[in-house]
């Protein structure tokens, strides 16, 4: 869920159309999986002791693992009960878009916290020797926002890049930013640059949940565009563009900046696959997987996992497969 009001995410979809790089009948359907299928907002990893997690919003966190990427189980929740800081951004200790990675020895949990239609927002992190639920350690706040400000902050994603930590986050209130993070820490650097890295040319901006990954020589920014949130009516559908510097200046392959509106399409609402987006990029024996929520159009509206191998063309682009 992300905090806006659903009117709003609604009439994004009737912004300008942006560049495509692909038609609707070249998308891909997600990899067929089992079990416990429900979720929103995924983040995927392979942990060191084998196996698949995956965190998400909804629950306290809600918890999915997996053997082989196929068959998922419900595991519960990342935290058995909300630390009483989230209470100060809403009244239910309700957090979103988790983002998990592995850097020193340690897991590094990510997540939002906020109410619906403010950028009264807070970003936090957690650590586990794990990963699993039930056995990660809260340490607050990581980076906040306030109504002054021009910037949400919610839905974070962590790249170590050239020797720096870095955290993509945003959500509408003119889209997408990056801040520097301390490696020792995983909180944001005193007085960091606020980078800004895409949006759209009109209100309400209509992008958000960044995911950062490296390939090659260049730096990737996957976003999810339009409404989410609306079932069977979400408009979703995930963009991508590139730089060769993590902080930007991101561009599509048309060279049109995503601080312009650009962004090449990479899935959109196909079939009964409605509405891809809040998506995260892991890897596993050398694969790059796209991780993303849709809404099930032959299952009322359900938030279903979508799993899609990540493949890369000869001139440096990610393609689904």
């Amino acid at each position: 869920m992300k905090p806006l009001r659903l009117a709003t995410a609604l009439a994004a979809a009737a912004l300008a159309v942006l560049p495509s790089t692909a038609r609707a009948a070249d998308y891909p359907d997600p990899r067929p999986i089992t079990g416990q299928q429900i979720v929103h907002d995924p983040t995927v990893l392979a942990l060191k002791s084998g196996g698949y997690v995956a965190y998400s919003t909804g629950g306290v966190i809600g918890a999915r693992t997996s053997e082989d990427l196929r068959h998922w189980d419900d595991a519960g929740n990342a935290f058995t009960r909300p630390p009483s800081w989230w209470y100060e951004y809403n009244d239910t200790g309700d957090p979103w878009a988790p983002d998990l990675s592995f850097r020193d020895g340690r897991y590094w949990l990510y997540y939002a916290v906020s109410s619906w239609g403010t950028n009264h927002s807070a970003i936090g992190v957690a650590t586990s020797p794990t990963g699993l639920p039930g056995t990660w350690t809260d340490h607050g706040k990581v980076f906040t926002s306030e109504t002054t400000d021009g910037f949400n902050a919610i839905d974070p994603a962590v790249l170590q890049a050239d020797g720096r930590l870095w955290m993509t986050f945003g959500s509408y209130w003119t889209g997408i930013r990056m801040v520097e993070l301390d490696p020792k820490t995983g909180t944001a650097l005193p007085g960091a640059e606020v980078h800004h890295l895409a949006t759209r040319p009109d209100a309400p901006y209509a992008v958000e949940g960044p995911s950062l990954v490296r390939h090659g020589r260049s730096y990737y920014l996957f976003a999810s565009y339009d409404a989410c949130c609306a079932g069977v009516n979400s408009t979703y559908k995930i963009r991508v563009g590139r730089s060769t510097s993590v902080t930007g200046p991101y561009t599509d392959s048309t060279g049109k900046p995503l601080l312009e509106g650009g962004g090449d399409l990479l899935l959109a609402s196909h079939g009964r696959y409605t509405g891809p987006g809040g998506e995260s990029v892991f890897r596993d024996h050398g694969t790059d997987w796209l991780a993303y929520h849709y809404y099930d159009a032959e299952d009322n509206g359900t938030p279903k996992l979508g799993l899609n191998k990540l493949s890369w063309t000869r001139d440096g682009w990610p393609t689904l497969t």
